[in-house]
């Protein structure tokens, strides 16, 4: 068996081939995931499921597939709110018409998004920065009116609401809280771990050689259109997915007015705090921006009540954007690989204690 030394542990090719190589870190996923899956059910009240727990798996594969476009790619792209809405609109559609069950609705939901990710992935292969954020955001516009503008995508009932179908796997229903955190847990953990395994493949070498520096890895031989374009499509079957989940596990509706500019902003900046390149990061991010208001919420009405100040609201929905903005620049600033790389420092010291270098 081959053996290399790497400081001061000793490791095989094959451990460091596996997709978690490092044994601390397989005990912690498999506690983790059994927590999520056994122990959260029995104890999360009906809030914490459908407002938090459900909404930050959703916007963790969000954030994945925009992370897996930015960070490994490094294509920028301001349109991950359109995809979602494609992928959600896709499942509805498929669901209705063709009364498909609900994991291949989702599915085919993803692929379509990939399918409108590719188009509009085209200018990749010209333009690349600021510019290239500039033709990604006019998905953002052109699919969001399209969806409105033709009423067979989303088939309108004379109320102006389009509630989402019943959904329900081999028989059983999916109806309830914990049913609902359970089905988009798999799901999540599942392309999760595809996404692990991909960055670590060809495929995620290519991406990152493209990122880097894309004329020296033509020049190797990496086909920059394949390369690119691939980016484009798993980042928008991540995001297809995401907005397939919101739609039926999280809100109950497929509505285009909730997949705006302001989502994609949102998933832009769950990238940058999380971690840029980062899949542990994604998540990290995701769970950053959906417990921060309510921290923000529950903590400073109290702090303003020790010096006598009742604060309305509205003023604490204002200050919650000011300290969310000032926390980006501060990672942008300080750790532009955000709460990952943290993360990752910290786990390190605590590997080699109580050893130092």
């Amino acid at each position: 068996m081959l053996y290399r030394e790497t400081g001061q542990f000793k490791t095989t090719y094959a451990a460091d081939q596996q997709i978690f190589p490092i044994r601390q870190d397989r005990i912690a996923i498999g506690l983790l995931l059994a927590v999520a899956f056994l122990g959260v059910p029995l104890v999360a009240d009906q809030y914490w499921l459908s407002a938090i727990l459900i909404p930050f798996l959703i916007f963790a594969l969000a954030t994945l597939g925009l992370n897996i476009l930015t960070g490994y790619a490094g294509q920028l792209s301001l349109g991950s709110a359109a995809f979602m809405a494609v992928g959600a609109f896709g499942a509805y559609n498929f669901i209705l018409r063709l009364d498909m069950p609900i994991i291949p609705a989702f599915l085919l939901g993803g692929l379509c998004a990939a399918t409108v990710g590719i188009l509009f992935g085209l200018p990749s292969l010209r333009i690349k920065g600021f510019y290239l954020a500039v033709a990604t955001l006019a998905a953002q516009f052109f699919v969001v009116w399209g969806l409105t503008k033709f009423g067979w995508f989303s088939n309108y009932s004379s109320s102006g609401v389009i509630t989402a179908q019943d959904m329900e796997i081999f028989g059983f229903p999916i109806d309830s809280p914990v049913s609902k955190y359970l089905l988009t847990l798999t799901i999540v953990s599942l392309l999760a771990l595809m996404a692990k395994n991909m960055v670590r493949s060809n495929t995620g070498r290519s991406w990152m050689a493209v990122r880097d520096m894309d004329v020296a890895a033509e020049v190797i031989g990496i086909p920059l259109m394949k390369t690119k374009l691939l980016a484009f499509a798993v980042s928008s079957f991540y995001c297809g997915v995401a907005g397939a989940l919101a739609a039926y596990c999280y809100l109950g509706t497929v509505e285009p007015d909730y997949f705006t500019l302001d989502l994609s902003f949102k998933i832009l900046f769950m990238v940058i705090v999380g971690g840029v390149g980062s899949i542990l990061g994604s998540f990290f991010g995701a769970a950053f921006i959906i417990l921060l208001p309510i921290f923000l919420n529950i903590v400073l009405h109290p702090l303003f009540g020790l010096f006598g100040i009742d604060i309305s609201t509205a003023i604490v929905s204002n200050m919650e954007l000011m300290i969310f903005g000032g926390l980006i620049i501060f990672f942008l600033a300080v750790e532009p690989h955000g709460l990952a790389r943290l993360w990752q420092i910290g786990k390190e010291k605590l590997r080699i204690w109580p050893f130092p270098h």
